[in-house]
């Protein structure tokens, strides 16, 4: 790269002025940036894609126009409104950090640093971005795409997610970051490496820095950003008892608070070394026919593969007492309720109906 006294003020002028013909300004939170609407869409798009975000942004944004509705909703309606967005952690996190906010903010979200890094879902990189684009602050931002763009320029090697790699990384991100114009600036950035410099393929020869690049000056740029050392992800499985009563509903549980899925409502699982006839005796009080497997469905995270086995049975008799449990539900495929459901659960359903 090109050593010269103005080199950070060339980069941010370059980036700036692309963004202005180039960028992304139709986004459906760049309308109105108030802190809260900022902050449910960076929160939407910590692992997500904007196309993909958007319907749930704006279908979020009708039912919850603000942070006391979500601070005074039900966790089920937060999380009925994330189903098939994937990482429920993020919602559950949203919930708790508008319930703070009432509680220790008035119910207005906090335009300290420090007070916003404080709230639950909320790190360094996404409190910078909400800082900066509501407010106009200066603060750097590190996402994914960021990441890239900056291991590109200066030919960064090791995966970015390495402490020390990261800790350099935002070194530059603070240099680059310039004292005006931050609401534009946070958004350009973000918007080259989603849209110029991806993953894969990306568009150098239309690149407002390329010149300033050097893993394009060394035709190096796809061995930027280095990979995750790949690790072969374990396998597990699980049994889900897709039970039906004599109304043709079925059986559904609330799992725990936390984990995965926590708070969604799933079919129960049932142990893989337990008879399912005695665990839903033992579990529930219900007798059921004989069962049905149907195909496994294997449904991937981040950091494992979940091979489900559905088995399908229906009950035999009368479900009064079941309907007596807290955590359980029988639910109409033909007029659902409005729960948090996990993906694989809500195709299972679909497919029910």
């Amino acid at each position: 790269m090109p050593k010269t006294k103005n080199l950070t003020e060339e980069f941010s002028l370059r980036l700036l002025n692309w963004f202005e013909q180039n960028g992304r300004h139709d986004l459906p939170w760049q309308s109105d940036r108030s802190p809260y609407r900022v902050w449910i869409s960076e929160i939407m798009l910590q692992q997500t894609q904007v196309v993909t975000a958007i319907p749930y942004f704006e279908r979020f944004m009708a039912r919850f126009p603000n942070i006391d509705a979500v601070a005074h909703a039900k966790i089920d309606d937060i999380l009925h409104l994330w189903t098939g967005l994937g990482y429920y952690a993020r919602a559950r996190n949203l919930y708790k950090a508008a319930q703070i906010i009432t509680e220790k903010h008035a119910g207005l979200f906090p335009d300290k640093f420090d007070e916003v890094i404080a709230l639950p879902g909320i790190g360094r990189s996404t409190a910078g971005a909400i800082l900066a684009q509501s407010l106009g602050q200066r603060h750097a931002i590190l996402d994914g795409n960021v990441k890239r763009v900056l291991t590109r320029l200066h030919t960064i090697s090791g995966w970015p997610g390495q402490k020390t790699i990261e800790q350099q990384l935002w070194l530059l991100a603070d240099k680059y970051t310039p004292d005006a114009r931050l609401v534009d600036y946070s958004q350009a950035i973000m918007d080259l490496g989603a849209t110029v410099c991806t993953r894969s393929k990306p568009r150098c020869d239309s690149c407002p820095v390329c010149e300033l690049c050097q893993a394009r000056k060394h035709d190096a740029v796809k061995q930027y950003p280095s990979r995750k050392p790949k690790k072969p992800l374990p396998v597990r499985q699980a049994r889900m008892l897709l039970l039906q009563d004599q109304h043709g509903q079925f059986l559904l549980q609330q799992r725990p608070p936390s984990g995965i899925w926590g708070g969604l409502w799933s079919f129960p699982e049932c142990p893989l070394d337990e008879d399912i006839n005695v665990w839903c005796e033992q579990q529930f009080g219900l007798t059921i026919s004989p069962v049905q497997q149907e195909n496994v469905i294997r449904h991937s995270f981040s950091h494992f593969h979940l091979d489900i086995q559905p088995i399908r049975a229906k009950l035999q008799g009368h479900t009064n007492y079941i309907m007596e449990a807290p955590v359980t539900l029988w639910y109409n495929t033909h007029q659902p309720d409005a729960l948090g459901l996990p993906g694989p659960v809500k195709q299972l359903l679909e497919q029910l109906a």
